[in-house]
């Protein structure tokens, strides 16, 4: 198997571990920020599987595919997760604490304000969040690989 394919699915058991304990409530501050330094650890871990001699430019590679493939993994689980939390969400209490000034102007711009509920909204949350945290898990993924691979050569 190769180094970035294994960094990338233990990265990935990281990922869902902190997506599954971010649930907890003032908890998900702390696993948004695990989560970045995660992706620096799973691009140093793919460099660290990485044959000698390593070279910054490979383990950038390596770093960065790794971290990309966890991102991907644990995006998919943080959509499932949003979009479940919306379904069963009470959608009045939420629509409720929206200023009636607010949808109004939805309104008024065409859109329907239930769409800020629900199932769609969840599944939208997390895909922009998904794509938002690939173009992030590969540049840090980048960085730690070249990093590890620059410090450690042999």
């Amino acid at each position: 198997m190769s180094p970035w394919l294994k960094a990338g699915l233990v990265g990935a058991g990281v990922l869902v571990v902190l997506d599954l304990v971010g649930l907890i409530p003032c908890v998900g501050c702390v696993t948004l920020l695990l989560g970045v330094v995660a992706y620096l650890g799973i691009g140093m871990l793919a460099a660290y599987w990485m044959p000698p001699p390593r070279v910054a430019g490979t383990g950038a590679g390596q770093g960065a595919l790794a971290a990309v493939l966890a991102a991907l993994i644990g995006g998919l689980v943080n959509t499932i997760i949003a979009t479940i939390q919306l379904a069963v969400a009470d959608t009045a209490a939420i629509m409720s604490q929206i200023p009636a000034e607010s949808i109004q102007q939805l309104e008024e711009m065409g859109m329907d304000p239930s769409l800020l509920v629900g199932p769609g909204a969840g599944a939208m949350y997390g895909s922009v969040c998904c794509l938002v945290g690939l173009v992030l898990a590969a540049i840090l993924g980048a960085v730690g690989g070249a990093i590890f691979a620059g410090l450690k050569a042999d």
